[in-house]
C-alpha cells in the first residue's frame, strides 16, 4: 500500500484477530464487512468460483478490465476465497471455517443458506459463540420476505421515494443508495454489539438485517409528522419538513443551500439580506408560521438572493453564523481543499491496475487509525493461503480441490 494509507497505528487496531466470513455480494454485505476489515477484522470474502461477486464484472465501471471501480470501493482489506457451495466438499469446508470464526454475514435469498446446510442452526451447533448476519431485502420473515431484495425496492416500499423529489413531480429515488449502506451500517453495529456479548456470555446469535426495515429507520421527520398530525408526508424538494428557511435557495448565477432554524438565525437573516420587512410580517413571526408559509416566504427570500452570486452570500451568511454552503458535484467535493483534508480520496496498489482511487475511511480512528492493509483481492486470490490457516493439509487442500470444492 501506499505511505498515504499504510501510516503505522500506535497500537493494534480494535478488530484485530476478529475472524469475518463474508458470504455476500453486491453491496450491504460487502460494505459492511469492509468496515469490518477497515477496523482490523480478519474478512474472507467466500466467493461463487464463476465469477465471483457478481459486482467484479456485472455491475460498476472498470478501469483497465480487471475488477469494477464499484467492486474495488467495497472490498479493500479482505482476501478471497473461492467456495462452490452447490458442492458438498464446498459445504463442508464453509463449515469447518465457521468453526473458528467470530462473525459470518450473508446475503443470500432467505431459506438458501439453509438449503445449502451452512444455515445459523447447523453452524451453531458447530460453534456456538458464532454472530451470524442475514441480509436481505425484506427481512427474513413477513409477506414479502421471499421477494428479491434491492436498493430501489426498498426505496419505494419503504416509503422514501414518497418523500424524495419535488411536489407533484414523477417518482424519484434517493441519489445514493440508503437502504444498501443504511443495511450496512446497521448490520455492522448489531453484529460488533453480538461479538461483544459474545465475549462475555460465550454464546452467539443470530442477526436478521434488511434493507427494508434500514430505510424505514430513517424516516424519523417524516413519520413523526404523520404521526404527530395526520397528514401523509409529501416531497418538499431540497427543504425541510420541520423548518423553514432551510433548502436551497436561487442567487443571481444558480443556487446554494442555507438554513435559518431559530428564531436567532432567522433575525440574523434579515439583517444580513437587509430585509426588515419580513421581520415585522407576521406571517413569519414563528418556525410554524414560517412552515405554514414557506412558498410566499422563499419567493420573498430569493428576491433578495437574487441581487448578487451565490459565492457572496454564502460568505456573507457564514460570517454571520448563519449555516450556509455551494453545492458541489461528487468531483468538487473530492477534491475541494477540505475533502483532501479530510484524505477521503485515497490511493491502494492493485495487482492489475497499479494505483486506483478508493474512498476514504468515514471516520478517524486517532488511537488506532484504519490503514489499507491489503488491495481488494483477486478472485480465489487467497484460497490456498486462508484454507491452510484454518487447519486444512496440503493433502486435503488438493483432495478439495480435484473434488471440485472451489471450482471447475
Amino acid at each position: 500500500m501506499t505511505a498515504e494509507t499504510n501510516s503505522p497505528a500506535v497500537r493494534p487496531l480494535p478488530l484485530s484477530g476478529v475472524r469475518v466470513l463474508d458470504v455476500t455480494q453486491v453491496m450491504a454485505g460487502p460494505y459492511a464487512c469492509m468496515l469490518m476489515a477497515d477496523l482490523g477484522a480478519d474478512v474472507v470474502k467466500i466467493e461463487p468460483p464463476e465469477g465471483g461477486d457478481q459486482t467484479r464484472g456485472a455491475m460498476g465501471f472498470k478501469l483497465k478490465g480487471s475488477d469494477s471501480m464499484g467492486f474495488l470501493n467495497m472490498n479493500r482489506n479482505k482476501r478471497s476465497v473461492t467456495l462452490d457451495l452447490k458442492s458438498e466438499r464446498g459445504r463442508e469446508v464453509l463449515q469447518r471455517m465457521a468453526k473458528d470464526a467470530d462473525i459470518l454475514v450473508e446475503n443470500y435469498r432467505p431459506g438458501v443458506m439453509k438449503r445449502l446446510g451452512v444455515d445459523y442452526e447447523t453452524l451453531e451447533a458447530i460453534n456456538p459463540a458464532l454472530v451470524y448476519v442475514s441480509i436481505s431485502g425484506f427481512g427474513q420473515s413477513g409477506p414479502w420476505a421471499d421477494r428479491p431484495g434491492f436498493d430501489l425496492m426498498a426505496q419505494a416500499m419503504s416509503g422514501v421515494m414518497s418523500v424524495t423529489g419535488y411536489p407533484g413531480g414523477a417518482p424519484v429515488k434517493a441519489g445514493v443508495p440508503v437502504a444498501d449502506i443504511g443495511c450496512a451500517l446497521f448490520a455492522t453495529y448489531a453484529a460488533l454489539a453480538a461479538y461483544i456479548g459474545a465475549q462475555k456470555s460465550g454464546l452467539g446469535q443470530y442477526i436478521d438485517a434488511s434493507l427494508f426495515d434500514s430505510a424505514l429507520a430513517f424516516s424519523i421527520w417524516d413519520i413523526s409528522e404523520y404521526w404527530g398530525t395526520g397528514r401523509h408526508p409529501e416531497p418538499l424538494g431540497t427543504a425541510n419538513r420541520m423548518s423553514a428557511p432551510y433548502q436551497a435557495m436561487r442567487a443571481a448565477d444558480g443556487h446554494f443551500v442555507m438554513g435559518a432554524t431559530n428564531q436567532k438565525l432567522w433575525q440574523k437573516l434579515c439583517t444580513v439580506i437587509e430585509r426588515p420587512d419580513l421581520l415585522a410580517d407576521e406571517r413569519f413571526a414563528t418556525v410554524s408560521l414560517r412552515l405554514a408559509n414557506r412558498p410566499v416566504l422563499i419567493e420573498a427570500l430569493e428576491r433578495s438572493f437574487a441581487a448578487d452570486t451565490a459565492e457572496h452570500w454564502i460568505e456573507r451568511l457564514l460570517t454571520a453564523g448563519i449555516p450556509a454552503g455551494p453545492i458541489l458535484s461528487y468531483p468538487e467535493a473530492f477534491d475541494s481543499e477540505h475533502g483532501r483534508h479530510r484524505r477521503m480520496r485515497i490511493e491502494i496498489d492493485h495487482p492489475v491496475e497499479g494505483k486506483v482511487p478508493n474512498i476514504g475511511f468515514a471516520v478517524k480512528l486517532q488511537g488506532t487509525p484504519q490503514q489499507v492493509r491489503r488491495a481488494p483481492p483477486l478472485l480465489g486470490q487467497h484460497t490456498d493461503e486462508v484454507l491452510a490457516e484454518f487447519g486444512f493439509s496440503l493433502d486435503e487442500r488438493r483432495a478439495l480441490s480435484a473434488a471440485g470444492a472451489f471450482g471447475r
